[in-house]
């Protein structure tokens, strides 16, 4: 099957991610719970990934790089820490619902309150509107680092320029993180969440939080972390403070072995994916029954509509005739697609990577002609 849905997961995995994976199951022991060579040598591993993340984004220490099992966890993390106490965020319409159900609960529960940013005529977000609804009672803003429906990515440097110093600036990584260059301190990020298991070459269960040394994450969870046993309370230190229970040891030396590959790869692979997606818009667009809705992109997301099918119907039928794996619907980003004007239908998205190839592209564009 030709795999276009990279954007929910990524398809395939460098040799050594899938080695390090096998490595992990086949001598796998608790990092950070004993004190035996097996112990030790896995939690040598963890704190090598910590430092690898820290480096490829230019953080702030390998300590306040925190491991989670996605990257909604690492947004709730980021969400609830900001907010908890109530105040004011500003986001976009470009948002997934991981961060927009996190915000929704708060103002629910009238605890915070959040304004959302339009999009622009160019399909994005610009950082203007952004800053112009930053109040006195703002905390901070969310801000994808490349949509998840359009592959649109915001300008985050400009947007961090135009915010007062005090408001943080929240980048939801998911999509950009292994695509785009992304530098924490350059940026002026305080907190970035990554989704391993997508363009950082990872499997599921892997996804980290980094953050400045200007925002303090609270814990969610609360549990055993092999350090300070007596104390009833969590260690007051990172990252033991955000890290209760055993670590996915085996998803955890896989996103160390991404990480590495993404950091000798991200350029040739940003230009090469720049390319495969500038083909399948241009190929799309030749096709009068079709609403192209993604322009050219690093990420390698393009989605469509057709103007006589269900992006579900779409995407089935290129499943089981074509054997073209696309995801069709609303992508868990209400507020895309109503701006988009797609949120009765959705679209359907191809997400390519650097694995896949100019005749996979040259494929869908034939398959969606005959449909």
């Amino acid at each position: 099957m030709i795999y276009f849905d990279n954007a929910a997961t990524g398809g395939r995995k460098p040799d050594s991610v899938l080695s390090a994976v096998c490595a992990a199951l086949q001598q796998c022991a608790n990092p950070g719970r004993s004190g035996h060579k097996l112990s030790v040598g896995c939690a040598c591993v963890v704190q090598n990934a910590r430092q690898a993340l820290d480096d490829f984004f230019q953080g702030y220490g390998f300590e306040r790089t925190v491991f989670t099992k996605n990257c909604t966890e690492a947004l709730n993390l980021a969400v609830f820490s900001a907010l908890g106490d109530g105040g004011h965020a500003v986001t976009t319409c470009m948002e997934h619902n991981s961060v927009l159900r996190p915000l929704e609960h708060l103002r629910g529960k009238g605890i915070a309150d959040y304004s959302v940013a339009p999009l622009n005529e160019e399909g994005n977000v610009s950082p203007e509107s952004i800053a112009s609804l930053v109040r006195k009672d703002t905390k901070a803003v969310f801000v994808t680092a490349a949509s998840n429906v359009t592959g649109a990515a915001p300008d985050l440097a400009a947007i961090r320029a135009l915010l007062p110093r005090e408001v943080l600036l929240v980048c939801d990584g998911a999509q950009g993180c292994g695509h785009l260059p992304l530098s924490m301190k350059k940026t002026g990020l305080d907190a970035l969440c990554i989704a391993g298991h997508k363009g950082m070459h990872a499997i599921q269960g892997a996804g980290a939080l980094l953050f400045s040394d200007r925002f303090e994450v609270k814990p969610l969870l609360f549990g055993g972390t092999g350090s300070e046993s007596f104390n009833l309370g969590m260690p007051p230190f990172y990252p033991d403070k955000l890290e209760s229970g055993t670590l996915n040891f085996p998803a955890i030396s896989s996103l160390l072995e991404g990480t590495l590959y993404a950091r000798l790869k991200l350029e040739s692979d940003a230009d090469y994916v720049l390319r495969l997606s500038e083909i399948l818009c241009d190929g799309l667009q030749a096709n009068s029954r079709l609403r192209v809705l993604s322009r050219p992109n690093p990420c390698g997301i393009v989605s469509f509509t057709h103007k006589l099918r269900q992006s579900e119907e779409v995407s089935a039928l290129l499943s089981e005739k074509f054997s073209v794996a696309v995801r069709g619907g609303l992508h868990c980003a209400p507020l895309m697609h109503k701006a988009l004007g797609t949120n009765e239908d959705g679209a359907v998205r191809a997400s390519l990577s650097a694995f896949n190839t100019r005749e996979e592209v040259s494929v869908l564009i034939r398959a969606m002609r005959r449909i």
